[in-house]
């Protein structure tokens, strides 16, 4: 008895393993997610060195955005390192989506994020330019590169 019930213990833990891979992109554990109380979900991969930015100062990032579909990375919809470009804007100002403002603050140069931004701090019910649909769950990895 003793060894089905370890049996199924191990079995049991398999599946819920599993189903955290399944939710989770780019093997992302729940655990290592931190949600806000405004329903932003983002990992911490590096935190980089120097000065937290915050609401006010210039940054400048590397992004990449796909479209959240069924727990994974679907469309990738942008990317200013695909461009070579980065992307330069005053934190805190209202300039990108609220899911923006919020997921870089906090970061040091350096840092890198991946951050999962709900409808309502991304597009909402209008989407944006017939490449995000509306009510859009939205993932970017974001490197933050310079505070200005």
């Amino acid at each position: 008895m003793a060894k089905l019930f370890v049996f199924h213990q191990l079995l049991t833990a398999t599946m819920l393993s599993a189903a955290v891979v399944l939710i989770m992109p780019n093997d992302i554990k729940a655990q290592d997610t931190i949600t806000t109380s405004s329903g932003l979900r983002y990992v911490q991969h590096e935190a980089g060195a120097g000065e937290k930015a915050s609401a006010g100062d210039s940054v400048v990032v590397h992004y990449t955005g796909w479209l959240y579909v069924d727990g994974e990375k679907g469309s990738k919809f942008d990317s200013s390192v695909d461009r070579g470009q980065p992307f330069r804007f005053p934190l805190g100002a209202g300039r990108v989506i609220g899911g923006w403002d919020e997921g870089v603050a906090g970061m040091r140069p350096g840092g890198k994020r991946t951050l999962i931004i709900p409808p309502a701090l991304g597009y909402g019910a209008q989407g944006a330019g017939g490449v995000i649909p509306p009510n859009a769950t939205l993932i970017f990895d974001v490197e933050l590169l310079e505070i200005r």
